[in-house]
């Protein structure tokens, strides 16, 4: 039988970015859904049930804080993992993210998307 492809979700308002994302892991074996803010982030999150959540902190319409606390109120959002992008040394934003639940965090000027690829894939148990 064949296994079903593991689903993520980039919410990532730097187009280049999620796009590269979508690239990368879909050539990994990854079904990718991309969302432009954290609004469409939680609509798809709660839609699709993705395993993993790559997260960015600064978005239009709706942060990835605030897209998070949602998230975490729905019973199948309590669970899932969320890995967070961000462009900021902001540990203040990370510690906010870290006490809501997150897995890790990245800070975007520091990795290549091969660490991503790792990052999210050990998550998995991949």
């Amino acid at each position: 039988m064949e296994e079903k492809k593991k689903l993520l979700l980039v919410v990532e308002d730097e187009v280049s970015l999620a796009n590269a994302l979508n690239k990368k892991f879909s050539s990994e074996d990854f079904e990718v859904l991309v969302a432009k803010d954290g609004e469409e982030g939680l609509k798809k999150s709660l839609e699709n049930h993705p395993h993993i959540i790559l997260l960015d902190i600064i978005m239009p319409k709706l942060d990835g804080i605030s897209m998070l606390k949602k998230l975490r109120e729905d019973n199948w959002g309590k669970e899932v993992p969320v890995i967070l992008l961000t462009n900021l040394s902001d540990s203040e934003k990370v510690a906010e993210g870290m006490e809501v639940g997150v897995y890790d965090y990245l800070v975007k000027s520091d990795w290549k998307i091969e660490d991503v690829v790792s990052k999210v894939k050990e998550k998995l148990g991949m």
